[in-house]
């Protein structure tokens, strides 16, 4: 059995930082100092609204721009059934989840046993975005070793991941809108995406089957449209 070495190192910290300015700018005011003694800590209470400090309004944009803002957006292609989006996001989410099962196993991740869900057994124990939050922690833990992911993008992963995490609601919940074709060709990719960071080949090359067909479809549609009628 393979047993991955740990990285132990800490976290790298990602706190987000004090606004710079020390002034407060009102929309259409002057610029109001605010100064703060040498020795005072800046350091935000946890439990501070990051808008109680200094705050900036920006100019509001002249009737020209405004307008342009205004106006009707423009309609984008769409031309696969509900249905048929359905079947392909669900394609995606389903693959997905074995995808992330077969890499638990490979590498012996563990799975933290809770009360309320059955052990997993199967990739379907668990939904994807299960999977993706019990991925994204192993990460932020540092349980995860850069090296078994594609080029050691371990900085990326929760980034790939979560650009995935739209797949789940988009296949589950009937009562979403349609999606465009481009949104649809995006989340294919982006299930792609994860397949290549956990070096799923087998993954990989369903998703780039499933975006080839999709897109031809989506191709042929566009040619006839009256097949959609």
């Amino acid at each position: 059995m393979y047993t991955p070495g740990w990285d132990q190192g800490p976290l790298a910290s990602s706190e987000s930082s004090d606004f710079s300015g020390n002034t407060y700018l009102s929309h259409g005011a002057g610029i109001s100092p605010r100064t703060y003694s040498k020795g005072q800590s800046q350091k935000r209470p946890a439990n501070r609204d990051d808008f109680d400090g200094p705050n900036q309004f920006l100019e509001k944009p002249s009737s020209n721009i405004g307008s342009t803002h205004d106006r009707d957006l423009p309609q984008v292609p769409t031309n696969l059934f509900v249905q048929e989006q359905d079947n392909v996001l669900s394609q995606v989410n389903d693959r997905l989840s074995q995808c992330a099962f077969d890499f638990m196993a490979k590498y012996q991740f563990p799975i933290p046993l809770e009360p309320d869900k059955r052990p997993v057994q199967v990739p379907s124990d668990r939904e994807w975005t299960e999977w993706v939050y019990l991925l994204k922690r192993l990460a932020t833990k540092r349980r995860i070793p850069a090296r078994v992911l594609y080029n050691g993008q371990i900085k990326q992963f929760v980034t790939v991941l979560e650009n995935s995490l739209e797949m789940r609601h988009a296949a589950k919940h009937q009562s979403r809108p349609i999606k465009d074709d481009r949104n649809v060709l995006q989340l294919i990719s982006a299930g792609l995406q994860v397949a290549k960071i956990l070096k799923d080949a087998n993954c990989m090359e369903f998703m780039d089957s499933l975006y080839i067909q999709t897109e031809s479809l989506i191709r042929e549609r566009k040619a006839n449209p009256g097949c959609m009628s």
